[in-house]
């Protein structure tokens, strides 16, 4: 006997932009592995795009500054593309949701405050993030326990404690 599973137009469009966010992490979570410019050739670029963009400093000695690190950008690739994946599989779409909303909480900000000039990076950046509490929204029932743990157990709950 087969389940009877529900298809409808909401559920499709949930399980789309789901999946959609999920395989722009990995995509974005995967050019982090690139091979990164040394920090002579960083230095240049900055140095270029300075001089025909100064508004565009702050985020190319940001972005240049992680690659830079060592450890930072591919630590964000590593922890983009294990959300990613979660989130595109039906059993931990919650886990990968929240691994995730850091990381899209971050992209937004950083459109936010060091593109501001771009309203479409804003907007898009903004979607992704509202997307993602969307999904953590939805799973409202399976985590609400945890934002409220009981201390203290109720009478018929009471145990003697043994000294």
């Amino acid at each position: 006997m087969m389940l009877k599973q529900r298809f409808d137009l909401p559920t499709l469009l949930l399980w789309g932009a789901r999946f959609a966010l999920g395989a722009l992490m990995i995509w974005g979570g995967l050019h982090k592995f690139e091979p990164q410019p040394t920090a002579q050739e960083a230095l240049q670029r900055i140095m270029e795009v300075s001089q025909k963009h100064p508004d565009k400093s702050s985020l190319m000695l940001y972005i240049y500054g992680m690659k830079q690190s060592g450890f930072a950008w591919q630590l964000l690739g590593l922890a983009e593309l294990i959300g990613g994946v979660l989130l595109c599989l039906q059993g931990t779409a919650l886990l990968g949701s929240a691994v995730l909303l850091p990381i899209t909480l971050h992209i937004f900000l950083f459109h936010l405050f060091l593109e501001p000039d771009e309203p479409g990076e804003v907007l898009m950046s903004g979607l992704y993030f509202l997307a993602n509490l969307l999904f953590i929204g939805i799973h409202y029932k399976q985590w609400k326990h945890l934002l409220w743990i009981k201390p203290w157990k109720s009478a018929n709950e009471k145990q003697e404690v043994k000294v």
